[in-house]
């Protein structure tokens, strides 16, 4: 079909007919049912979508009809397609009706699609696809138009209630919660973690099926999200505000705008940085409460299946431990805002995107080792052994440690190297197979050859 075609968003309105729409679906609902007041005990089922056709253009689309035909619609494309609606009702927008619950759009009408009248279809046009495909990531509001994640903590309870624009890196995924409601419903609930300049981790909690699939398909500590008209609300089990999709809101994945792309390297910075793990001992648990026992490959294959980071013991060996190479090397001064590594005689943060390179600039000096794990089942790479953590493992201070000889270094080192240890381990989601298992070192001792005899047994049981 040749693109000309097609009518533009932009020119719909209720008296054309038999029109022709093409656009890319930037948003999309769960289907829902009602009771058909037409006939009893019969459901009608609709859903509706978002389309695009222009970075200044979208339109909202309702689909009404039986439970096979919505359902097989609503599955049959999802955000990021390009499909073509053939005969659409125009009408008017109804502010005080369904319109109010859909995104908000520049034009003055929706359409809707039936069974009988209608049909949706993937586009097979290949140059109106390459066309549209780049609109996905445009966001539907003002680029410039949003709240920093500082914003709102500093707002607080004012914003209670509010519907407002987020501009926010994606920290971490949480795993779908099923859950059935006192009157027979059947619901899910998922929850991102966001970061950005100002605050490390915020909450954004999904309830519909489309948006968690959505967001599920998202790299942590690698994606931005302009998320347009998310609810903001005060959580009192947490004592803090969090924010909600819901069903006006249109999530534009990594936007094509300046605001985005400076955040985006301001979270690939920190992420290489390690400060994101940092930040997340706040939600550690307790090393004595850490009962799990796990080989490496046994870590490996649960990060690999697990959304979540999880905590576990591997009775190991570290196998690569530096400590007798150059002081530099193993203790380092890092940013105390963004946990970019500095020199010790700089006077400020080189990181051209600290949040913190206009105030007071702060530094902390601390051991920044990265060691490997190694048990008879294979090697965890480049372990994060820092702080607090590393001074109790090595049993010496940052300034012990730099007036040891050379030699009283390696006597050290070799002391891991050449007996088993008991290795307590916060494990991250292996999101993609190129970055492999990424661990953090809480606690590591020595291990008691009883104790390693005993759990190396059930280990061999449990396989």
């Amino acid at each position: 079909m040749a693109s000309h075609s097609y009518v533009s968003i932009s020119e719909l309105h209720p008296n054309v007919s038999h029109a022709m729409v093409v656009g890319i679906i930037i948003g999309k609902t769960d289907v829902r049912s009602f009771p058909d007041r037409k006939n009893i005990g019969v459901d009608r089922f609709t859903f509706g979508f978002t389309i695009k056709d222009s970075p200044d253009f979208f339109i909202n689309v309702s689909a009404w009809g039986n439970d096979c035909y919505i359902n097989g619609l609503s599955n049959s494309f999802s955000v990021g397609d390009c499909v073509t609606i053939e005969n659409p009702l125009v009408s008017n927008k109804d502010p005080e009706k369904g319109d109010r619950y859909c995104p908000a759009t520049p034009s003055l009408y929706r359409l809707l699609v039936t069974e009988a009248h209608s049909q949706v279809l993937l586009c097979a046009d290949m140059d109106t696809t390459d066309r549209l495909l780049p609109l996905i990531h445009l966001p539907v509001k003002d680029s410039r138009d949003f709240y920093s994640l500082g914003d709102i903590v500093a707002n607080g309870q004012t914003l209670n209630g509010t519907v407002i624009n987020i501009l926010a890196a994606v920290k971490s995924i949480g795993e779908p919660k099923q859950f059935t409601t006192s009157d027979g419903r059947k619901g899910q609930r998922l929850e991102l973690k966001l970061f950005d300049d100002s605050v490390s981790s915020f909450p954004l909690i999904c309830w519909d099926r489309e948006a968690i699939q959505l967001v599920q398909t998202l790299i942590p500590k690698e994606t931005v999200l302009f998320i347009a008209d998310a609810k903001i609300s005060f959580d009192s089990f947490r004592n803090g505000m969090t924010a909600t999709v819901n069903s006006k809101t249109v999530i534009t994945v990594n936007p094509d705008t300046r605001e985005a792309s400076l955040l985006f390297s301001y979270a690939k910075e920190v992420s290489a940085s390690g400060a994101l793990d940092q930040d997340e001992k706040d939600e550690d648990i307790p090393v004595d409460s850490i009962t799990d026992v796990y080989t490496v490959n046994q870590l490996k294959q649960k990060s690999r299946e697990n959304p979540e980071a999880f905590f576990g013991i591997t009775y190991s060996f570290i196998s690569k431990l530096d400590l007798d190479s150059d002081v530099s090397k193993v203790i380092r001064t890092r940013c105390s805002r963004c946990k970019f590594r500095v020199s010790d005689d700089m006077l400020s943060c080189t990181n051209q995107l600290c949040p913190a390179r206009d105030q007071t600039f702060s530094a902390t000096t601390g051991f920044d080792l990265l060691v490997d794990v190694t048990d008879h089942t294979g090697t965890l790479n480049a372990c994060t052994l820092r702080g607090p953590e590393a001074e109790k493992t090595l049993g010496c201070t940052t300034e012990e440690f730099a007036n040891l000889t050379d030699a009283e270094r390696t006597t050290m080192k070799w002391k891991f190297l050449l007996e088993r240890c008991k290795i307590y381990m916060k494990i991250f989601p292996s999101n993609k197979v190129k970055t492999g298992t990424r661990g953090m070192v809480l606690a590591c001792s020595l291990a008691d050859p009883g104790e390693v005899k005993q759990h190396m047994s059930a280990l061999l049981q449990r396989r």
